[in-house]
């Protein structure tokens, strides 16, 4: 039985890798002729997994040492397998299944299919293999295959097969395109060589041949419902190596269809095919060998088959692959930022492919399709398959700003850019000089893309894949594909900035009035349109660096705006709109907005209501932009609030903005809501709150204590459960005797049932009653079901009366996922003392865990620390829990040793907390 051939450019040589005649040898000089089978083939089975952890150690160790050889490596685990299987062959048909004369129905083949056929392995990747058979399977060859299976899944070795003769294999494929695929990779590997051809030459005769168009039209809908499992997004934040839009399947995919219809070797074939340019081939193999350098080594971290690339992995991946930290970024983000270049540059090239296919293979008729529905084309250009083409190329590269001007084409007459286009774009982007980049004419065309077409998201994305985005703005090139890793982004940098641009469009074309009523108020009552494009644009074009990516954001804003075209006003409302970009979103989210100190500070900063409106539509497309979930009705109502606060305060005169007022207001809207009452309980109710309580909870909520501390006893505890969707949280308001602690021992019950805290505010009245408010959510991120709210309300009140101490009860299930552990969100904790006129804000930052804000606010209570409300902000694994605290005396914490003391006693309990959720 000939050896299988081994393909060149092997990790390891082949000699080296494993030795099969020899390995043969040495079972059957151990074998006992007639046997038992079963002790037979354990010796068979102690030969080769010796072999095996012998090989598959050498070829670890070679692939640490050269980690991006993926190809070798690929190749060098197909050779090994193909020498176990058949040495495993060897051993069940001539030692423990002998047939001397075998007649001609007793001839087998074993043929490799699927990524096995194609001589590509991942360390862990199953073995395809497929029995051939002349005819119906013999009694012998039953007994041959199953001897060989029970050896090769002895070696732990993950195998697919199937017995089939050729015309069983010709009929399958007909029904069924996996089968038919996994054919097209078709490989002999061991047995009767003539069995292999003859299924050879059948499948190209009979069954590839002329079912080309039908071979294509599965491959892409089994691709694109391949793409809609994964996400459909390629920037997803942990993707799918393998399957995910840009994976490794893309690329197999068009070979795939390049082999079907040219019979091509190999990948090289699609250039001779004329399917790809020679660059684009390289391209191609680029991206293919980044792709299976990271899938290997996933298969070597976990120690399986592993294809997810979640984040615990990227850390390890990308430090196995050499990367390093660098100007402020960590090698995690550095290598994810090329894992999505090469998954961008996979879409190029399957959107090339397929439009020359489409060349090809589609009627002309089809091509015709809504040509006469479209406008016509400005002279230069030409309709190819229903998209734009360059009608002379050379007068096209001759004027640079033609790189911009068929972008404006496409979003003018609705027609896509043709692949050759692109081609010509992506080859030539070193014409866009400083000249180009200073025209008139290119800020022109540029703003007319974000500005005059209703979906400048479409314009952008295009040339951001392209490159003509980088070229026109330097500026933005070291973003493309940026990751950052802490799960709160879910898209790129550069995607997240045209997904914010994409959010403004959609306000702007009245499709989000429900959603976002005040943004669209604002916008339709008129702003400058051109300062907001630009600002979004421009908002994170500073990330990735070591300093603040706001202030380094806003000094590359003051270069990029001028060139833009905008005037000095323009430029200087961008630049400022850069630098604050986080403003709003940081004083809705991290402050007390209730305060009126928060109110006064913030319309300090804006100055203007033009500014506020425009600053206001930029963090709620920002926060849309992040992810499909961020934005939900909590931040909503935050945002909106601090508006019409601040909206109030810079239109009535900050002075009059103040805590008298507030104060006033609220005590008159209560004494109507409790409209039943005698006049010594309203004066009672009134008079017994301090001035915070009035500033700081909505009339609601104040009614709402009202009723519960009618008549409250002094050992008593009253509970208001009540879902509020409108804020996508669920208040839960206690009435109860002040004592030490409460605060703290409140948040340990709702960690217990696992409630996430968004917003919380405590009071003492002034006869000794504690009027805690939380706002809560369920792991969802929604209100609690009324369903769920006795548990919820059971676990509280076993709490509060000492039956379950929180402390003990969440040690078990305050813990941090292993796949989350990689994050690093190192623990900032800052004193303010001019926030707020009456408290000293306390600001923690760091990895939130269930049992977080527990422990922090159990600290605060053991050193003496009045909390009178927490304000939680929560970016994905990070959160900024932002306490207004008062000493045991009543007084802000000045004292520097004190502010140190407390700093050291948050840091350690966060550490313990944090090790505990590790264990």
């Amino acid at each position: 039985m000939p050896l299988p051939q081994s393909g060149p450019d092997l990790l390891i040589p082949a000699p080296d890798l494993i030795d099969p005649p020899t390995l043969l040898a040495a079972i059957a000089a151990e074998v006992e002729r007639g046997g038992d089978t079963r002790a037979n083939r354990a010796v068979a089975v102690r030969h080769l997994a010796a072999a095996k952890a012998r090989a598959n150690e050498m070829l670890a160790a070679a692939f640490r040492t050269a980690p991006h050889e993926a190809r070798a490596l690929i190749s060098a685990q197909a050779a090994l397998t193909d020498g176990l299987v058949w040495v495993a062959l060897s051993v069940a048909r001539e030692l423990l299944h002998p047939q001397p004369n075998p007649s001609q129905g007793e001839r087998i083949a074993v043929v490799a299919v699927g990524g096995y056929g194609r001589a590509e392995m991942a360390p862990y990747s199953d073995v395809d293999l497929l029995f051939l058979t002349p005819w119906k399977v013999t009694g012998w060859a039953e007994s041959v295959i199953e001897s060989m299976l029970y050896i090769l899944w002895d070696l732990k070795l993950k195998v697919g097969h199937s017995s089939r003769t050729v015309k069983d294999c010709l009929r399958l494929g007909r029904e069924d395109i996996t089968i038919r695929t996994a054919l097209l990779e078709h490989r002999f590997i061991a047995g009767h060589a003539p069995l292999a051809q003859e299924l050879s030459e059948r499948l190209w005769a009979d069954l590839f041949r002329n079912t080309g168009p039908e071979f294509i039209e599965a491959k892409l809908a089994e691709r694109a419902e391949r793409h809609k499992r994964q996400g459909n997004q390629r920037y997803v934040l942990e993707p799918n190596v393998k399957e995910g839009k840009g994976g490794l399947r893309d690329l197999q995919t068009l070979y795939w269809i390049g082999k079907y219809l040219h019979r091509v070797q190999s990948p090289a074939g699609l250039v001779a095919a004329g399917l790809f340019s020679e660059e684009e081939f390289a391209t191609f193999q680029r991206a293919e060998d980044f792709l299976w350098a990271a899938r290997c080594h996933m298969h070597y971290v976990t120690n399986r088959a592993t294809d997810q690339l979640t984040f615990d992995l990227q850390v390890e991946v990308a430090e196995r692959m050499g990367y390093h930290d660098a100007s402020g970024r960590r090698a995690v983000e550095i290598f994810m930022q090329d894992y999505f270049r090469h998954a961008t540059r996979v879409g190029e090239l399957t959107r090339i492919f397929l439009t020359e296919l489409e060349a090809r293979h589609v009627k002309p008729e089809a091509r015709l399709k809504g040509i006469f529905t479209r406008k016509r084309l400005k002279p230069g250009y030409k309709v190819l398959q229903g998209r734009i083409d360059v009608a002379d190329p050379a007068a096209f590269l001759a004027d640079p700003l033609n790189f911009l001007r068929i972008f404006e084409e496409g979003m003018r007459t609705g027609y896509l850019i043709h692949p050759n286009a692109m081609r010509l774009l992506a080859a030539n982007l070193d014409r866009m000089d400083d000249d180009t980049r200073d025209a008139p004419e290119a800020s022109r065309i540029f703003l007319d893309l974000l500005l005059k077409h209703g979906n400048p998201e479409r314009a952008l994305r295009r040339m951001n894949e392209l490159g003509v985005l980088s070229a026109y703005i330097p500026e933005f090139e070291p973003i493309v594909a940026m990751m950052q890793f802490n799960v709160y982004h879910h898209y790129t940098v550069d995607e997240h900035i045209i997904q914010t641009i994409s959010v403004l469009a959609q306000i702007e074309r009245g499709e989000l009035v429900e959603d976002l009523p005040l943004s669209s108020s604002i916008l339709k009552a008129g702003v400058n349109r051109k300062v907001l494009y630009v600002a979004l644009l421009l908002h994170d074009i500073g990330k990735g660096r070591p300093e603040d990516h706001s202030i380094l954001g806003a000094q590359i804003a003051r270069r990029v705006a001028p060139r833009l075209g905008l005037t000095d006003e323009e430029c200087e409302t961008v630049e400022w709109l850069v630098r604050w970009h986080l403003l709003m979103s940081d004083m809705a989210q991290k402050r007390d907005i209730g305060d009126p100190r928060t109110v006064r500070d913030f319309a300090k900063a804006v100055k203007t209501r033009k500014r506020l409106d425009l600053l206001t539509v930029l963090t709620v497309c920002d926060i849309r932009g992040v992810g499909p979930d961020t934005w939900n009705n909590w931040k909503a109502m935050l945002v909106r609030q601090l508006h019409a606060s601040t909206t109030e305060a810079l239109e009535g005169g900050l002075e009059n903005f103040n805590r008298e007022k507030r104060e006033d207001e609220a005590k008159a809207a209560l004494r109507a809501r409790l409209a039943g009452w005698s006049t010594a309980e309203l004066r009672a109710e009134v008079g017994r709150h301090y001035a915070p309580y009035w500033q700081g909870l909505t009339t609601d909520t104040q009614e709402v204590f009202a009723r519960l501390l009618r008549g409250l006893g002094d050992d008593e505890i009253r509970i208001d459960l009540h879902p509020e969707p409108s804020r996508d949280a669920t208040r839960a308001c206690f009435a109860l005797a002040d004592h030490p602690g409460i605060f703290s021992r409140l948040a340990g019950a709702l960690a217990l049932v696992g409630a996430n805290v968004v917003d919380a505010r405590t009071y003492t009245s002034k006869d000794g009653y504690a009027t805690p408010v939380f706002w809560i959510q369920d792991r969802e991120g929604k209100p609690y079901e009324v369903a769920g709210l006795t548990r919820l309300r059971q676990m509280i009140e076993r709490t509060l009366k000492g039956e379950v101490v929180a402390r003990q009860a969440l040690a078990g299930r305050d813990k941090v996922k292993k796949r989350e552990r990689e994050f690093r969100f190192p623990t900032h904790i800052t004193f303010d003392n001019e926030g707020s006129e009456i408290y000293t804000i306390i600001e923690v930052d760091t990895r939130d865990r269930p049992g977080l804000l527990y422990d922090l606010t159990r600290t605060l209570a053991a050193n003496n620390i009045y909390i009178a409300s927490a304000v939680i902000a929560t970016y994905g694994r990070q959160v900024v829990d932002s306490f207004y605290v008062k000493d045991m005396f009543g007084l802000k914490l000045h004292a520097k040793s004190k502010q140190e003391a407390l700093d050291r006693k948050l840091r350690q309990a966060i550490v313990e907390g944090t090790e505990r959720a590790e264990a």
